[in-house]
């Protein structure tokens, strides 16, 4: 993706993202002092707004992605926002500073891990010992819709990767055993529900997809042809007179 591209990449994930936020930040509860980390921060929305709540304090963003973050900077440097920093590097392994944190938030960032037990025991010996963790982790699949019109076109993966599994962390069981095994406790979940409108019909549906960073992969023109035509038929039961709108569903995770 095009630098010039990415502003616009970044207002498509809060289309598809924005709606939990309120949610997620109203459990967070970021303290004006707070010292918080940001797991798969993206283009770093979250961590701007973490950022704005803890004015006296400080907020890091991690990401794997460094084209990601390197958008996040400029536009934290265009708002003025000299309290957040961010880092590239995988949350399972990566050194973060020890007993640093007061909370460690996530936006649909702590899916994708190869060991999760691993990862999220990274995370909290990042925390203080009274740290918390808040995270948002999609729901079930009969609950969220976009998953579904994504995978109708989703470009097979390479040779010998393993897939991409969404719904990882879709289960409170499996969430709770994970997190305990990493050292949490108090794990708790809350669904979470939003909206989800991809454009005004059907078309410009399939249209969002194929130019959302997440969509993955570099389709020559025959594979984009299909995959429209696909992302098109996927989409259009979900048309409405305010557009295609999708259900999403989350869980909202709060630990210590």
């Amino acid at each position: 993706m095009e630098p010039s591209d990415r502003p616009a990449d970044a207002a498509r994930y809060e289309v598809v993202s924005g709606g939990y936020d309120a949610a997620l930040f109203a459990a967070a509860a970021i303290p004006p002092a707070g010292r918080v980390l940001d797991i798969g921060c993206g283009y770093g929305a979250t961590s701007r707004r973490a950022a704005r709540l803890a004015a006296r304090g400080s907020v890091l963003g991690n990401d794997i992605v460094e084209p990601l973050l390197a958008q996040a900077r400029a536009f934290a440097d265009d708002e003025g926002l000299g309290n957040v920093a961010f880092e590239a590097g995988d949350a399972q392994t990566h050194p973060f500073p020890r007993g640093e944190f007061d909370v460690a938030i996530s936006r649909f960032g702590m899916m994708f891990f190869r060991d999760p037990v691993a990862a999220f025991g990274n995370v909290r010996r990042a925390l203080k010992a009274e740290g918390r963790l808040v995270f948002t982790t999609v729901g079930p699949p009969d609950g969220n819709d976009l998953p579904g019109i994504v995978a109708a076109a989703m470009p097979p993966a390479p040779a010998g990767a393993p897939p991409a599994d969404v719904h990882s962390l879709s289960r409170p069981d499996r969430i709770a055993a994970v997190l305990g095994a990493a050292g949490f406790a108090e794990v708790r979940t809350a669904p979470v529900e939003t909206s989800i409108v991809l454009g005004p019909d059907a078309e410009a549906a399939a249209s969002f997809v194929l130019a959302w960073g997440a969509f993955g992969g570099d389709l020559d023109e025959a594979g984009a042809v299909r995959a429209r035509a696909a992302l098109t038929d996927a989409a259009r039961p979900f048309e409405t007179p305010g557009g295609v709108r999708l259900r999403g569903t989350a869980w909202l995770v709060t630990a210590v």
